[in-house]
């Protein structure tokens, strides 16, 4: 057990079982919903019902911070834009806002470390303002990583407890794909020009500066890759620690989650080396086109649920794969099997044409 995480209880296979039976009852041909039916006896599984309930209270939590890496060149993007984009979040005009609408989710933003004040309701869980830059010098002090792991942690609670039956993680921070891809690269021991991509859309130019931040980020990386918390503190920063503990935490209180893309799937890989089968609970919303997400769903055995070329971050591509797991819950929920319909089934031998004249 490492900061008080350890291994988690998956979800109930029996219920699976029970559900993917129940499956083979409903009004259709067997598995012609193909992978539906894998996701709704998931859901069945973490709720520990053969029945599942739709989703009551999807909640997103976007976790934002900023990363002194970002002064260096490695994005297409200015570090005050985090700050801005926070209160984008709270007036309710990012992309996050409107997929959440649609997809039936609400949002909350948290600034774990961003470089910029922003508004008290957000800002109850930060750390410090803007993480180290890891090309040269640690992201965190010890302090601060376990401060960050246990906001993470809270964060998950509070939302439990308020009731949320499904959570979606998100992140906004410009430059935090450079540490993503150092944890990722690290992890899944991936030479940097392999694992690299354009981030915000830097430049050739930009994109070999990033090579070079992230190269460098590995070198200081790799002798503590085996320790998922001294790795989050030299490597990665307080926003992806508190993803990090977010994710763990989730999965200890057994509610299921879908992640996002690459920089909230670093925190996933680190999350799972920090408590075990946590990966267990959790979905992958989309692949986006950066290189080391793909590294990391092949790490985790997450095979995504669309691939649509998104990259942008805010839990934006797991907000639109959102409908396709309520449709899942619906199809083994409300659908009717054939006992209950008076439909035959392939097993039934048809009724004999009638030999009168």
């Amino acid at each position: 057990m490492t900061h008080g995480f350890g291994p988690v209880v998956p979800p109930n296979a029996e219920v699976r079982a029970a559900a993917r039976e129940r499956q083979r009852q409903l009004t259709k041909p067997v598995e012609s919903l193909g992978r539906l039916e894998d996701l709704g006896n998931w859901v069945a599984a973490c709720q520990g019902v053969a029945v599942p309930k739709q989703f009551e209270r999807a909640r997103v939590v976007v976790f934002a911070g900023d990363h002194g890496v970002a002064k260096h060149g490695v994005s297409a993007y200015p570090s005050e834009v985090t700050v801005q984009m926070v209160g984008n979040f709270l007036a309710g005009g990012a992309a996050v806002n409107a997929l959440a609408a649609v997809a039936g989710a609400t949002v909350r933003v948290v600034d774990i470390a961003v470089d910029g004040e922003t508004d008290p309701s957000v800002s109850a869980h930060k750390v410090r303002r803007g993480s180290g830059s890891i090309d040269r010098e640690d992201a965190l002090t010890e302090a601060e990583v376990t401060a960050a792991l246990a906001a993470g942690a809270a964060i998950a609670d509070e939302e439990v407890d308020a009731g949320a039956d499904l959570l979606v993680v998100g992140d906004m921070g410009i430059g935090n794909t450079t540490p993503a891809t150092v944890l990722i690269a690290t992890l899944t021991g991936t030479e940097p020009v392999a694992a690299v991509g354009r981030g915000t859309g830097v430049d050739d130019a930009g994109w070999i500066r990033k090579v070079a931040a992230i190269r460098d980020g590995m070198r200081r990386a790799r002798p503590i890759a085996t320790d998922p918390v001294d790795l989050l503190r030299v490597a990665g920063g307080a926003d992806l620690a508190a993803m990090t503990g977010f994710l763990a935490q989730a999965a200890a209180r057994r509610t299921p989650v879908i992640l996002d893309g690459v920089v909230v799937t670093a925190a996933a890989l680190v999350a799972e080396d920090l408590s075990a089968c946590a990966k267990a609970w959790w979905v992958a919303g989309h692949r986006s086109t950066e290189p080391a997400h793909t590294l990391a769903l092949r790490h985790l055995s997450l095979e995504p649920l669309l691939e649509l070329n998104m990259r942008l971050g805010e839990a934006s591509g797991a907000l639109t794969a959102l409908p396709v797991l309520r449709a899942a819950v619906a199809t083994l929920a409300e659908m009717s099997t054939f006992a209950d319909a008076g439909v035959s089934t392939a097993d039934e031998e048809p009724a004999s044409p009638s030999l009168t004249k």
